[in-house]
This record gives structure tokens, sequence and C-alpha cells, in this order.
């Protein structure tokens, strides 16, 4: 298994990651990169300890492999599946939406349907070797499977200019150059591989566009240009706890001339292909069934951020303030409900891959964009004006001609200057640094649009039951029935 070594050793591989206009050397060591490198590295050393229950036996190799690349067959798999992801996911509170295992599970279940990208190129070869070269290389994937904002008016065919959006400029004997560009590699800049694709609904128009391929970071001609970072601009540890470990970054992806060859490629001027390999794999439900295991880990975190701000300012039995962490306390609830009834409901489908019940999953996605919100507002309510009365930085804690005032002024009972600081500096970078807008933004988009993601939840719910018991209720009454005594005095 692959160590924090090996993946940060990868890193210097002439990859071009563009920031404030210039390419960085290394992202291993540059500071807007460094800290998540760390943090993903940790990631892979926690993978490698057998002592974590990561790891399963490969069945051609023989060697171990990171059971998060493995598509579950039965339901002691996904109960392992799901542990090994709560691994990951505990290790970073939930903060990094992107880790390896999101699109690791995107891959797995390609890779168990690989009849869904068959085509005369031998596609569906191609993901099977994909996927072992994931699983032999314990690779890092991250994908960019949105295009471009050009226009949500219309799809990239009438688009002014050509190729904006990223789509086929030649086909060789050896494979395509594709040109234009694709948004948005969460993680992009420090991963291994790219996939790429459009998850967005194309037109026959857009056969051009109609593709999904794999590319590493460093091809030639492929460029990130990343969002503006925040770990540099996190000035220490204790003041920005969050930034300064789990900006992973949001890179839009442009390829000028990008060579790929047919052995990357699943799928080629298709257009039914692009929702096929998404929703018929299952990789949509597994992938979103790991999302919403971070996503549960991460309201936790916000809850218990709440609760300890509630027993510091010493207003936890307050009636108004229980009923504020009651409120948490049922919102998280709902998603880890939702997580169990997935896991439970969860059947094998047939081609063998256990997939998570959809229902649920998608029931707690529909509702992710008024839940993380409210989880913030609550917070945000409970540490009131504590978290704009810290001094500016460590340096006031420290500084022996200011230490004596932070420590009796802005401490509480029991609770020293540092440790009120420390607290409450970790709850202004989960609700109002750049990074906390960030991540508002992150939760409410990362699966689509909220009317997008509700009709996943609308297509995977059962209304012909409920839609039964009304039309029988219906049925049980009409204008002959019994009347009160009221309707008979006006009858007669």
């Amino acid at each position: 298994m692959r160590t924090s070594a090996e993946y940060l050793k990868s890193l210097s591989d002439g990859r071009t990651v563009i920031v404030d206009g210039k390419p960085v050397d290394d992202v291993a060591t540059h500071p807007a990169f460094a800290p998540v490198t760390r943090t993903v590295g940790e990631l892979f050393d926690l993978a490698a300890d057998p002592a974590n229950g990561m790891q399963v036996t490969d069945e051609v190799t023989g060697n171990p492999v990171n059971r998060m690349y493995v598509a579950p067959r039965n339901a002691e798999d996904l109960a392992a599946w799901r542990a090994s992801a709560q691994v990951w996911a505990d290790h970073t509170n939930g903060w990094v939406g992107r880790s390896p295992d999101h699109v690791g599970a995107f891959v797995a279940a390609f890779a168990s349907h690989p009849e869904a990208f068959a085509d005369e190129r031998s596609l569906a070869d191609n993901v099977l070797a994909f996927h072992r070269r994931v699983l032999e290389n314990d690779l890092y994937v991250s994908y960019a499977i949105i295009p471009p904002q050009v226009s949500r008016a219309t799809t990239a065919h009438a688009w002014e200019g050509d190729f904006i959006q990223v789509g086929v400029k030649e086909e060789r004997k050896d494979g395509i150059v594709v040109r234009g560009a694709q948004m948005l590699a969460t993680g992009g800049a420090v991963a291994d591989e790219i996939l790429v694709s459009c998850i967005k609904p194309l037109t026959p128009e857009d056969t051009d566009f109609a593709i999904s391929f794999t590319v590493p970071v460093a091809a030639d001609g492929l460029k990130l240009y990343c969002r503006r970072p925040y770990a540099t601009e996190a000035t220490s540890e204790f003041d920005y706890p969050l930034s300064s470990r789990y900006d992973e970054t949001d890179a839009l992806l442009v390829f000028d001339d990008v060579f790929i060859p047919w052995e990357d490629v699943f799928v080629y001027k298709d257009v039914p292909g692009l929702r096929k390999q998404f929703f018929d794999t299952g990789a949509h439900v597994l992938g979103n069934f790991q999302a919403q295991i971070r996503f549960a880990t991460k309201l936790r975190f916000l809850a218990g951020i709440a609760r300890k701000v509630a027993a510091v300012n010493g207003v936890d039995k307050f009636p108004g303030v229980v009923e504020k962490l009651g409120e948490l306390a049922s919102l998280v609830s709902v998603v880890e409900s939702a997580l169990h009834a997935a896991q439970f409901t969860a059947a094998t489908d047939e081609q063998g891959f256990f997939r998570p019940g959809a229902q649920s999953l998608y029931a707690a996605m529909g509702l992710q964009a008024e839940l993380h919100p409210r989880v913030i507002g609550i917070l945000r309510e409970l540490v009131g004006g504590g978290v704009l009365q810290v001094p500016s930085s460590v340096l006031e804690l420290v500084n022996t001609d200011t230490a004596a005032d932070m420590e009796r002024y802005v401490s509480s009972p029991g609770i020293s200057s540092v440790d009120r600081v420390k607290l409450f500096k970790l709850a202004w970078d989960a609700i109002g640094s750049e990074f906390a807008g960030r991540h508002q933004s992150y939760e409410l988009f990362y699966s689509g649009a909220p009317f997008v993601v509700k009709g996943y939840a609308f297509r995977n719910y059962d209304y012909n039951k409920p839609l039964q018991a009304v039309e029988e209720f219906l049925a049980s009454y009409g204008v002959d029935g019994p009347v009160g005594s009221s309707a008979e005095e006006v009858s007669a």
C-alpha cells in the first residue's frame, strides 16, 4: 500500500498548476498546497496500516489493496466499506470533500458494470484496465464533470467560440486530442489523475463533447487554474485551524490540445453513454454514499463545536440553548439515519454489485441545501459575538505584554484565555472565514444545484404507494355519504 512519503514524492512530476499568474514549482512544498498534501498523505498512511481495516485482498494479485476502490459484493462488504470511509472522514472531521475515496468509489462502480461502456472500440476494457491501475498503484483520482459556466441557457454546441467545453478536436489512430475547459476539479492540483466527463445533460448536437476519459495531472498541455488559496492566508494553525489543514483547492482545467490515448477513453461521442456511466453502473449512488458519510461526519463536528461553545459560555442548561442543541442533534441524525437506511436497504444488482439504497441516500442529499446552512446558522447564533471578540492572532496570547490582559478579560470560569480563544477561532474558521464561505457553497452545489439533487430524490421515491393511499381514501366516500347534524338541518 502507498505511503505518504511515496505520494508526496510522486507530486513532483512537472504538473502545471497556476496560482497568481505563475506556475507552481512543486505542490508538495508550495504553501498553498503543502498542508492538504500532508493531510492526503496521512490518509494514505492510515489505509496502509492494516490495523485500520481499510485493506482487502486483491483477487487478481493477492496483494492488499484499498477497500474503498473495490465495489461491495454483499452486506458484510458494504459494512466494511462504510467503516473504511469513516476512518478517512474522521481523520479530516469531514472537511476534505474530495478525498481519494470519493472518485475511487465511482471507479469501483464503473468496473463492476463494464457493459455500460460497451463500444466497438473496446472501451469497457479501458475501464477495467484503469480500475486495475488505480487498485495496484493506490491512485488518487479527482474529477471534473461540469462544463464551464459560460451559459446555462444552451449547451456547448451553441456557445460562441470553438471548444469552450472540453471536446474532441481530433481523432487519431492511437487516441484523441481534446481542447477546451472543464470544472470543477476539487483536489485536482494534488491528485494523480483526473476523470474528465460531463454529468450535465447534453443534446445530440453536443456529440463532440460527450466524452469521458482519464488524464494524468502532469499531462502535456493540461493547465490547472486554481481559485484563491486560503492556506496561504492562514496566519497560523492556531488562528485558522481548518484553513491551514484542509484547503483542498478547486481548479479549472484547460486543455491545450492534450493527447489522450485510446486506452484512457471510457465514453466517446456518446451522449446517452455519459448518463449510463454515472447512473446505470451505480457509481453515482456509491460515490454519494461516501459523500454522505463524510457530510455526516462534518455535521457531527459542527454540532460538537456548538455543544462546547454553549458549555464554555455557561448557557448549555438554558432552555433556548437546549432547544438549539436539540435541533442540531435532529439535523445530524437525519443524515446518519439516512445512511443507516441506505445500508439496510442495499441490494445486489444484476452484476453482483451490492448497491446502497438510493431512496434514503438521495433523500438526505435532497435536504443538504437546507441542512448545512441551518447547522451553520445555529452555530452562528450560539457563538454570538464571541467569534468577534478574539485577539487578532495567537501572538497576543504569548506576548508577555498582552498575555495578562487576555487571561483577565478573554477567559471563562474554569477556561483559560488560550483555550477559549482557541475554541472561538475554530468556530470562526467553520462559519465565518473565507474557507468557511467556500464550504457553504461546496455543500450546496457539490452534487449539483438543489433542484437537480431534489430531482434525484423525486425519481428514487416510490410515489405509487402514497398515490394509491390517497386514491383509496378518496374512493371511500362520496356525495351520498353520511352527513353531520348541521348539514341535515340545512338539507331539511
